[in-house]
Formats: structure tokens, C-alpha cells, sequence
């Protein structure tokens, strides 16, 4: 597991199995049993917290993550890794957390 990759995860209602974007720190993978993740939803509202994703991505349709939904949750919910993202997608994702958070 690393930053960047996207995984499944099992997500409570209402929520349930959605891809959800690593967003943690390398090194907190090998030592932490819970993750900060973003999810990824087929809602595209176009707004400054979303990056949008599709097939190019490794993605299965077009898809956005949303950092407004950006949560810490049991690494054991993680079932499955789905794709990683380019650096300059991971760049976007940064920006859009940038402006989430009102970090500019």
C-alpha cells in the first residue's frame, strides 16, 4: 500500500464497496491499522474538491475523487487494489486538498 493507490474498500451503509484513494503517508502503512482516504463517486458536480479519473486512470468509468469525503478508516476495510495514480493526478488531488481545507 502506498499514497496514490487506489483500492475497494468496504465502507459502512450507506456508503458500502466504493474505490477509495490511499491518501496517508507512506510510512503509516507499516506501522498504523487505520488509513486517511478519499472516496471516488460517479457524482460529478465539476466543483474545485473533486479530480476527475476515467478509463486513461485505470478507472472502470468516469469517476471523480472527492476530497470533501476525505476520512480515516480501518485498514482491514480495504479489499482490493484497483490502480495507481499518475504523479500529475496525485498533484491535482493536492491542490484540490489545498483548497478543501483552505490550506492556499
Amino acid at each position: 500500500m502506498k499514497r496514490g493507490e487506489i483500492w475497494w474498500a468496504n465502507l459502512p451503509a450507506p456508503a458500502g464497496r466504493r474505490p477509495v484513494l490511499l491518501l496517508s503517508r507512506n510510512k503509516a502503512y507499516e506501522v498504523r491499522n487505520a488509513v486517511t482516504v478519499a472516496e471516488i463517486t460517479s457524482i460529478i458536480r465539476q466543483i474545485p474538491v473533486e479530480v476527475e479519473l476515467n478509463k486513461e486512470d485505470g478507472m472502470p468509468k468516469k469517476c471523480v475523487i472527492n476530497v470533501d469525503t476525505i476520512m480515516t478508516i480501518p485498514k482491514n476495510l480495504l479489499s482490493g487494489h484497483l490502480t495507481t495514480l499518475s504523479p500529475e493526478k496525485i498533484t491535482m488531488v493536492d491542490e484540490a486538498i489545498k483548497f478543501a481545507l483552505n490550506l492556499r
